[in-house]
């Protein structure tokens, strides 16, 4: 596996950022350039990161290619396909999204994000975006959400059948697919559960923590790694039995600082288990 986190300085040339990388210890990098660099720069940063063992996890898109305003939705999906794009010319190990949602929001719940209708427009929509792109090198994946497809390892598993693309494979958020508290409490056992079902298609991984709070009805709220009750040692012994380049990421902290503390429980882990990240 390979441990990655945002990185807290920024850089004017391909070797600036090689070096930070290295100096923090990483050995896969987010991509550090704007949709708008030219193809020269593209290249460089490209070729950098190839020469220097430095895996490009994930090109993410982040927006809602679901969306019930058909403007909203067509330029979503039009980002999708620029993105992914870019992950196979730059031999990222994905473009990630989520899968959408009916809601007016990019991300929020809906009651029709179940629906059978729903996954059938996932399933369209995911099969425009790559058979549009045909990527060669990258794969499109999926985020899982609380309360939106994929919401579970079989609801994925559905997805991917469905779909039936070789370039689509599967990003994993544990943290996102724990939404009740039997998940919670026996998170150990989902977190197996999630490997045995999806491991094989698992292209990046995203680190959180996670606690139940004492907030009715029920309230499950996201921390930063060490602060919750996920199983990390279960998280970073599974996957060890991936392929050795999987990414597993630290997101969502607010400080530098957060970020550093993140790091260094999970290599803590890591190192009680003789792992190496």
């Amino acid at each position: 596996m390979r441990l990655g986190s945002p990185l807290p300085t920024t850089w004017n040339s391909p070797d600036d950022w090689i070096a930070t990388v290295r100096r923090l210890g990483f050995r896969t990098a987010h991509w550090p350039l704007d949709d708008d660099a030219d193809e020269a720069t593209e290249r460089a940063y490209a070729d950098a990161a190839a020469g220097a063992d430095v895996v490009i996890p994930e090109i993410g898109v982040w927006n809602n290619p679901l969306s019930p305003d058909d403007a909203t939705r067509t330029a979503a999906v039009e980002l999708c396909k620029t993105r992914l794009a870019l992950a196979d010319r730059v031999d990222a190990r994905c473009c990630v999204n989520l899968a959408g949602t009916c809601a007016d929001s990019w991300d929020g719940p809906h009651p029709d994000n179940l629906s059978a209708d729903t996954f059938a427009l996932i399933v369209d929509t995911v099969r425009d975006i790559v058979d549009a792109v045909a990527p060669q090198r990258t794969y499109y994946t999926l985020e899982p959400m609380p309360y939106s497809l994929p919401d579970s390892p079989d609801s994925y598993l559905d997805l991917l059948r469905a779909i039936d693309r070789p370039r689509v494979a599967v990003h994993l958020d544990p943290v996102n697919l724990i939404n009740t508290p039997a998940k919670f409490y026996d998170n150990a056992g989902f977190l197996r559960e999630c490997f045995a079902k999806l491991g094989p298609q698992v292209r990046s991984i995203h680190a959180k923590d996670i606690d139940l709070r004492n907030e009715l009805t029920v309230h499950l709220a996201e921390l930063r790694p060490g602060l919750g009750a996920l199983d990390f040692r279960v998280l970073l012994t599974e996957t060890a039995k991936l392929d050795p380049d999987t990414p597993i990421l630290v997101e969502h902290l607010d400080e530098q600082s957060e970020y550093e503390a993140a790091v260094a429980h999970i290599r803590g882990v890591a190192a009680t288990l003789g792992l190496e990240t």
